[in-house]
């Protein structure tokens, strides 16, 4: 902010003080500061009882956080400091950092961030705390905390100042620190299956790999217009025709789309491929590897999500498509129909339906997302998708449908997999009807890679692949209801305020 007329007083009185720090040689903005603990090694070491039984506090420590409270008493005061792991309680005392030491003290505010050496003791109330010998002041904070950041009914501002959030919400940042413990959990799973994880270019001359519209960008050198990925898919193909069998991503993808509690334009997906794999080999995987990972996090593979009790350590439920809606309706598409049928069994159902979407196999889609989905809270695999919504995926021995499922969990698709189309013959033909599709207006339709279609001329091994969405599993695994809750910075619409 820098219009001097916009500042509130608090913000005036912090800005004053900068100049009292330059005179007392004091950098207002602080310079490095070696650290022996954090709060939580300190809590661990005070925890853990000596031979005879006596917990040990005769320990010295540097440590650094950001103030949080402050209880000033006359010649000696109270403060609490925050860093990455918790709070903790300091005393100060006037008789045991000096005089010009006490007096730095006494200018700071909620929010600067200071460095501590001191000894550990306790309370009369037998509260752990840091008696303070050396207080060194490390950064001013010019804007003060909020004072009830966590209750704002508005929680656009809590994503539009992660920042704050972070600070002022525990929740945030153990959802933040919750994120990488996940992703690091998934490739310490995939590597010890002999998985290897590689990077693929985000830039790409060809819509493909999925049915989404994308972001498109210019490259100027080239003069030419480029996707934002929207899937890894078809590189990672290409790797296993070049033989390395067993790969997979963990990368960003972009979809030019609607945002809601579930969907960011910006998100994060781990693809894998596994040569010589199938639809069943993604199977056991998927199961094992979020067993594994929910195992890692929380010690149990029983999550409570949005006060429902998630069970991942049964073995997860697998049922066709077909079954699902025939469940549900008593309608069975596994039997030969014709288009004009299913419209007139969509219309009994109020189904509604794509105007560029006219067939068959979209019709049963639409019945199984419009009616059966929301019903899915247990992890279920649901396989044997319409051949019109699996453009990449081999044919069933009904070649109506696809060797294909997705999982889902608590109505929402967590992961997607099959068996790889490695035909390119096939291929060829599903790119054309991709095209048509184009033509008729779906934006979504896949583009023509004849590139792809080239590498598959040499040859990909019979294959099983895979796609989960990382946010939606973190959300999963932290109970978080929206994937804003899990993205450090979403994208937001402007701030109109």
């Amino acid at each position: 902010m820098s219009d001097i007329q916009q500042l509130n007083d608090q913000q005036l009185a912090r800005r004053a003080k900068l100049e009292k720090y330059r005179q007392l040689k004091v950098d207002p903005f602080g310079q490095s500061y070696k650290v022996s603990h954090n709060f939580q090694q300190i809590r661990d070491l005070c925890n853990k009882k000596t031979p005879n039984g006596i917990k040990r506090l005769d320990l010295h420590v540097s440590v650094a956080g950001r103030i949080m409270a402050i209880r000033k008493m006359g010649k000696a005061s109270f403060f609490n400091l925050q860093d990455k792991t918790g709070k903790m309680q300091f005393y100060i005392g006037i008789n045991d950092v000096g005089e010009k030491q006490y007096e730095l003290f006494k200018m700071a505010d909620i929010g600067d961030i200071v460095g501590v050496k001191g000894l550990l003791m306790t309370t009369r109330t037998g509260e752990l705390t840091i008696k303070t010998l050396k207080f060194t002041h490390l950064c001013k904070s010019l804007n003060p905390l909020p004072e009830k950041f966590h209750g704002l009914t508005d929680v656009e501002e809590r994503y539009r100042h992660r920042y704050v959030d972070l600070i002022m919400n525990e929740d945030a940042k153990k959802t933040a620190f919750a994120r990488p413990k996940i992703i690091r959990a998934i490739q310490e799973f995939l590597d010890n299956q002999g998985f290897v994880e590689v990077e693929t270019s985000v830039l790409s001359p060809i819509l493909g790999g999925a049915n989404a519209r994308p972001f498109i960008t210019h490259h100027n050198t080239l003069d030419k217009d480029f996707y934002l990925r929207i899937a890894t898919e078809l590189p990672l193909k290409k790797l296993l025709v070049g033989g390395m069998e067993r790969v997979y991503e963990i990368g960003r993808l972009f979809r030019n789309e609607g945002m809601d509690t579930t969907h960011n334009p910006e998100f994060t997906t781990i693809e894998l491929y596994q040569a010589y794999g199938d639809l069943n080999s993604m199977r056991h995987i998927v199961e094992k590897m979020i067993r594994f990972v929910a195992k890692k996090l929380l010690n149990t593979a029983k999550v409570t999500y949005q006060d429902k009790i998630i069970d991942f350590s049964k073995p997860f439920k697998w049922i066709s498509m077909v079954d699902l809606i025939k469940e549900k309706t008593g309608i069975d598409f596994s039997k030969q129909m014709s288009y004009e049928e299913a419209k007139a069994l969509a219309d009994s159902y109020h189904i509604q339906l794509d105007k560029f979407k006219n067939s068959y196999g979209y019709i049963v889609n639409e019945f199984f997302e419009q009616l059966c989905q929301d019903d899915l809270i247990q992890p279920t695999f649901v396989y044997s998708y319409p051949i019109e919504v699996s453009p990449l995926t081999k044919k069933g021995k009904d070649e109506r449908f696809t060797e294909r499922f997705e999982l889902f969990v608590n109505g929402k698709e967590l992961a997607n997999a099959y068996t790889e189309l490695n035909d390119p013959i096939d291929q060829k033909e599903r790119f054309i009807a991709q095209l048509k599709a184009k033509e008729l207006g779906d934006d979504e339709a896949n583009e023509m890679d004849y590139d792809f279609l080239n590498a598959l001329e040499y040859g990909m091994p019979p294959a099983g692949g895979l796609g989960m969405g990382i946010d939606r599993l973190v959300m999963l695994l932290t109970n978080q209801s929206s994937i804003r809750e899990v993205i450090l910075f979403p994208t937001m619409r402007d701030n109109k305020k």
